[in-house]
C-alpha cells in the first residue's frame, strides 16, 4: 500500500480511539526501511521514480519479525499502548499466545482497578461531587474491560459454547454495551453517593 492507503486502513482497523497520523506514519515507516522489514516498489514498473506514488510492502525479514512480534508474551503485550494493536492481529496469533495476552491484560487491569479504589477511600472527601462522578466513571470503565476479557478468555477455552465469541468467528463483545445505573448509597469504593442528575439540580 501507499502511505494514504495504510494510514487509511490502520485507523479503520485499530479504531477511533487511536488515530494514527502521518507524523508518526512516516517516520516509522523510514525506520522499517532501514531495518530492511520493507521496501519501496511503485505499482508499475516496481521502479521508483518522483512522478509515482511510492508503495510499500513486506519484506520476508518483515515477516519473520511480525511474527516474532505477535509471539511475544511479555508484559509489553498488554499495556495499554500496545495491547489494542496486539488484538487487532489475533487472527494471525496462536490460542496459547492469546489466552496469555488476554490473561495478562486483565491481570493488569485488576491491579489497577484494587489501586484506584483503595485511593478513593483515602481522597472520597478531598473532592466535590464532579471530580468524584469523574472518578467512579473511570471505575466502571476498567471494570467493564475486564467483564469483556472475562467474557473473551472463556471464548478462547470454550470455543464449541452457546456464546460466539472471537474464537468461533463472532464479533467481539462491545465495552459499552451497558451502562450501570447511578450509584445512590455510599459503598467501600467511595463511588458517588448522588447521581449526576441530582448534582445539577442540587448544586448552584
Amino acid at each position: 500500500m501507499h502511505g494514504y492507503e495504510l494510514r487509511k486502513r490502520l485507523n479503520l482497523m485499530l479504531g477511533w480511539g487511536r488515530v494514527l497520523s502521518y507524523g508518526s506514519l512516516y517516520p516509522t515507516l523510514k525506520k522499517m526501511l532501514r531495518g530492511q522489514l520493507i521496501r519501496e516498489t511503485s505499482p508499475d514498473d516496481r521502479q521508483v521514480t518522483r512522478r509515482q506514488r511510492i508503495v510499500y510492502e513486506l519484506t520476508d525479514s518483515g515477516e519473520r519479525e511480525f511474527e516474532s512480534l505477535m509471539s511475544e508474551v511479555g508484559p509489553t503485550a498488554w499495556e495499554d499502548d500496545t495491547f489494542g494493536i496486539r488484538f487487532a492481529f489475533f487472527g494471525r496469533t496462536d490460542m496459547e499466545i492469546r489466552l496469555r495476552v488476554l490473561e495478562g491484560r486483565r491481570s493488569r487491569l485488576q491491579e489497577r482497578l484494587d489501586r484506584i479504589q483503595q485511593q478513593l477511600s483515602m481522597t472520597q472527601k478531598e473532592v466535590d461531587s464532579y471530580a468524584r462522578e469523574l472518578q467512579r466513571h473511570g471505575v466502571e470503565s476498567v471494570e467493564r474491560e475486564v467483564r469483556w476479557l472475562s467474557e473473551l478468555i472463556d471464548a478462547e477455552r470454550n470455543p464449541g459454547g452457546s456464546r460466539q465469541g472471537p474464537a468461533d468467528g463472532g464479533e467481539a463483545p462491545s465495552t459499552a454495551s451497558s451502562v450501570p445505573e447511578p450509584v445512590t448509597s455510599p459503598g467501600p469504593d467511595g463511588a458517588l453517593t448522588t447521581p449526576v442528575s441530582e448534582v445539577h439540580r442540587k448544586e448552584p
